[in-house]
This record gives C-alpha cells, structure tokens and sequence, in this order.
C-alpha cells in the first residue's frame, strides 16, 4: 500500500483534537465484515486439516501446503495488490479480491482431493491479501483524524474477532455440515458484501502514483519462497544434500539476485532497497517476521497435536476451543501496550514481548505424550500475551523509524515479512514434528510419546526463535522514546495480518 501524501492516510497527521472525517456505514461494513471473515477463514483451516485429511485421504504432511501456500501467495501479492489499488482504484481491485475469495471458497468446498484444497487456498492467499490491502486503504481514504483511528480500531476489533472466533466456528461446523460447510458461509457473505461496495463506497485512485506496477519483482518473491518452502518441507524425506533439496535452494538464490537486481531498476520497486539500510525497520520487520511465525507454527502444530486420537483426541470444536487462551491472551493485552511503550519504550516492550513467548515456547518443549489439556494452558497464554507485546510496538517501530513519503513502503515491508514468516515456520515446525516423530517411532516408542517427541522438538525450534526476538529488539531501541499513534494498536490484535500505516511523529 502505498503512502498518502495527505490526512487521509496518516492516523497522526491531522491537528490534536480534530475530529476529522469519519468513515460511511458501507465502508465500515465492507473493510470489517471482509477482514473478519479472511481472518476467520485464515484462522480456521488448522482445525479443519484432520477432518480434510480424512474426507481426502490426503496426509496431514501434504495438507500442510493448504497453510504454507496461502502464505507464500500472500507474500508476493499483499504490496502489488495495494499498488494496482492506488493505479486502478481501491474500490476496483477491493471487489476483485471479493471475487476472487468466492471462487476459491466455491472451489475448495467442492473439491474432492487435497490437490484441489491446497490450489484453493493458493488462490485465497491472494484474494485475502487484496482484500486486506485494499480494504485498508479505502478505509484510510475515507477517514480522517480521530475519526480515522475510531474506524481503524474498529477495523482491528473485526480482525481479531474473526482470528478468534475462526477455530470455533470451524470445529462447530466440522460436526454439523462437514468441513466444506465453513468455505460456503464465507463465500455467501463475501457474495453479500459485493452490492454494498458498488453502492456505498466511493471509488478513489493515487494520481501522484507512478503507474508502474513490479510484477517481475511479485513472480520473484514467489520464486525465492516456493523453492525454498518446498526444499524446508520434503529435505528430510529427499535428503538435505540430495540434489533436489540443493536444486530447491540455487532456484531460490538465483531469484533472490534477480530480485534484488529487478528491484534497483524498476520505477516502482515492490522493496524499496534504500529502506533496508534503516537498522530500526530491519530490526522491527524481523520482529514481525518472527512473532508471525512463530504463532502461525505453534497453532498449526497444537491444533493437529489436540485433535490426535493418540494424544488429547479432542473434537474439532474442542480443539477450537482448546485454543481459545492463546487468542483471548493476544486481544487482552493489545489495550495496556500503549501505556507500556510510553513507559518503557518500544524496544524494551518488545524484548519483554520475546521473553514470555520464549518461556512459552521451553515450556511446551518438556511435553509428554501423557500431558492433558491443562498443561498446555500457561504456555499458550505466555506465548500469546508475549507475542501481543511484541506486534503493535514493531509494527509502529517499522513505520516510525522512516519519513512520512516511505511509510506506505515500510508498511509493504512488514506486510510481506509477515506472511513470509508464517509461510516459513509453518514449513520448517511441519518438517520438524514429523522427522522427530518419525524418528521415534522407529526407535519403539508409543505413538503418544512419538507425537510430543515431535512437538517438542518443534517447540525448541521456535523457542530458539523468539530468544533470537529478544536481541533483534536492541535495534528498536532508537525508536525508545518515539510517539506512537493509537491507530497502530488498534489493529496489534491482528496484527498477523496487516501492518497499519502510522505516519511518523516527533520524539
């Protein structure tokens, strides 16, 4: 998304006290509805893969490409679908990506094999993107002052309503329609929210935006994960040093040069070059990067592990449930960050952040095949109020830290270090949990101490990860005493994502 050259696009931007504009009920109803139902849906799939799994007959390793593949797409189209918003019109492309997550909710509910639920979810990776994207962007258009942070916070509110109402409303629906029946409720709103946008929302464009859009740069990012994410997924069946894991690796290589070479000749560039000299947006968007995945990979991994006839044999809805802590952990710190900040600073917020999802993350390393549901309820509590101290702070860290014409590109950034993130520990936990596991069963042990084995060694991967957290947040610390914009919080909760654009604003 790019960057507003005027208050409409800049939360801190208007005089104190200005109630500025506020946002019409349409908008407000097509940005909120439509994030809550991509967050749902986005939320939700983890619960529903053993019931895929078996409907299918696909196996959980494969279905985890349903996971990783949104995240990927998602990745190479979150900051070209802003771009085509700005040049295009937002409303334009908005109900582009409402089409296109109707056609691959409709898809994905009809199909018969794994194949086609991971192509489905391929394809919403980049209708929830442009949704996201240009959802954001006509709500910051149409919106002001304190009425734009109202509307944003509202905006957040419906995201993590939809994250956490998601695993719940998909279990409920595993055991009364089937797991298809969660794809047509959202494809039946999404289809109701289309009239509403062509008859409420005002169509606007950037005209100060170069009509450049990097599609060679979008094809590359996909060409640096895919291979990447595919070697990280098959290297323990295919063999680290087998030629197709090295062949993996040089193609994503290759593209990472191409890219960088792309990018510092195009007009408009998908990665501004010059930003990555910035050691507080390096340090910030890493922060991103890593709070993304780890809790994408932990939720992956804990609802397959709740849902285990040979561990917890939960229900779906029970697993759903079961996961409650983590999302109810994340939304009620999200209001006591702020306060935290500006007593503090954003840096040691986000180291404090770091640590209690560490401590989260060891204790789930000490997991038992014989360990009952209420063993797992602290850690996911410390990783989630963790995670929730670390999000608001590096996604204001991001976009404070540069001027006020790069913020839309540091926002971009962010953005797409976040699906990276999820993308990645996805891939990286899944291949982790079953070559453990895997490893275990062979030596004799039981299939529940052969699973927790696998989670545990998982968990320690991420615990490395968050204690890896705790250091990058030094490079925040120049951002210590900045003023942050309430608008950034409002949408923390959510923050997996989207990153909000906050202008940046005096010490």
């Amino acid at each position: 998304m790019t960057a507003e050259k005027a208050a409409p696009g800049d939360p801190g931007g208007s005089a104190p006290g200005d109630p500025g504009r506020t946002a019409s009920a349409a908008v407000l109803i097509v940005t909120c509805v439509s994030t809550l139902i991509v967050n749902a849906n986005t939320s939700a799939v983890s619960i529903l893969l053993p019931a895929i799994s078996e409907d299918t007959g696909t196996s959980l390793d494969t279905l985890q490409w349903a996971v990783t593949g949104y995240s990927l797409v998602g990745a190479a189209v979150i900051v070209t679908s802003g771009a085509l918003g700005d040049v295009f019109g937002r409303r334009l492309v908005f109900l582009g990506g409402l089409a296109l997550f109707i056609a691959s909710c409709v898809f994905i509910a009809l199909s018969g094999g794994g194949a086609g639920v991971i192509a489905g979810r391929a394809i919403q990776g980049a209708s929830g993107a442009t949704i996201l994207a240009c959802g954001m962007s006509l709500l910051s258009v149409s919106t002001s002052g304190a009425g734009q942070v109202r509307a944003v916070t509202l905006w957040g509110g419906a995201s993590a309503v939809g994250a956490a109402a998601g695993p719940l409303v998909g279990g409920v629906l595993v055991d009364g329609t089937g797991w298809q029946g969660l794809f047509w409720i959202d494809a039946a709103i999404a289809l109701a929210l289309v009239p509403i946008t062509l008859k409420g929302v005002a169509e606007s464009r950037d005209p100060e935006r170069s009509r450049s859009i990097d599609f060679a740069g979008t094809l590359l990012i996909a060409a640096v994960l895919a291979p990447a994410l595919l070697a990280l997924s098959e290297g323990s069946d295919w063999g680290w040093t087998s030629a197709g894991v090295l062949g993996c690796f040089a193609v994503a290589l290759a593209s990472a040069v191409g890219f960088v070479a792309v990018e510092r000749r195009v007009e408009a560039p998908l990665v501004d070059l010059r930003l990555l000299r910035n050691r507080v947006l390096i340090g910030a968007t890493v922060g991103i990067l890593l709070s993304a995945g780890v809790i994408n990979g932990l939720m992956y991994l804990v609802s397959l592990y709740f849902q285990n006839p040979a561990t917890l044999g939960l229900s779906p809805f029970e697993a759903g449930l079961a996961t409650l802590p983590a999302t109810v952990g994340l939304i009620a710190v999200t209001p006591l960050v702020p306060r935290a900040v500006q007593r503090l600073g954003i840096g040691p917020v986000i180291a404090l952040g770091f640590a209690a999802a560490t401590a989260g993350c060891a204790l789930l390393v000490f997991v038992r095949g014989d360990w009952r549901y209420g063993a797992f309820v602290l850690p996911l509590v410390l990783l989630a109020v963790g995670l929730g101290l670390v999000n608001g702070p590096a996604s204001s860290a991001s976009t404070s830290a540069v001027s006020a014409d790069a913020v839309g590109a540091a926002s971009g950034i962010s953005n797409m270090a976040r699906y990276i993130g999820a993308a990645a520990f996805t891939a990286a936990v899944a291949t982790v949990n079953t070559t453990v596991g895997a490893s275990h069963t062979a030596d004799g042990d039981s299939t529940a101490d052969a699973l927790a084995a696998g989670l545990s060694g998982a968990c320690l991967l991420l615990t490395v990860a968050s204690g890896a957290g705790m250091l990058l947040s030094v490079l925040a610390v120049r951002a210590r005493r900045r003023r942050v914009g309430p608008g950034a919080y409002g949408a923390a909760a959510a923050s997996h994502a989207h990153t909000v654009p906050v202008a940046p604003q005096s010490s």
